[in-house]
């Protein structure tokens, strides 16, 4: 009986680490009107941080989502432009380049020796 309560446990704990870790290394795109929807499209099949990295003209953008959509992604028809026009407002190539929340708080930094 105690050996089988010492499995749940770890269990549990090991869940629940993993929830945090993936909550904590996923961050959101930026706040916008397709925010959710872009979200909710994408993520189904990668992280958000792949669309983070992207710096892309708005041209590049529409090729992005037509592929994407070839290979599965659920976009309402009605949605593609304001689709494009939320990736390459919010990634498009005038933006600073991305840089990860753990090397901006100074994580991985070497130090000399």
């Amino acid at each position: 009986m105690c050996k089988a309560r010492m499995v749940v446990v770890s269990v549990v704990v090991l869940v629940v680490a993993c929830i945090v870790c993936a909550q904590s290394s996923n961050p959101a795109l930026p706040v916008g009107p397709m925010q959710a929807k872009v979200t909710t499209a994408c993520t189904e099949c990668h992280e958000a941080r792949i669309i983070l990295q992207q710096r892309l003209s708005k041209a590049a953008w529409t090729k992005e989502v037509d592929k994407m959509i070839k290979w599965g992604a659920i976009v309402d028809p009605q949605d593609h432009d304001a689709f494009v026009d939320y990736l390459s407002t919010n990634f498009g190539e005038d933006k600073p380049a991305y840089v990860a929340e753990r090397l901006a708080a100074g994580a991985g930094k070497r130090t000399e020796k």
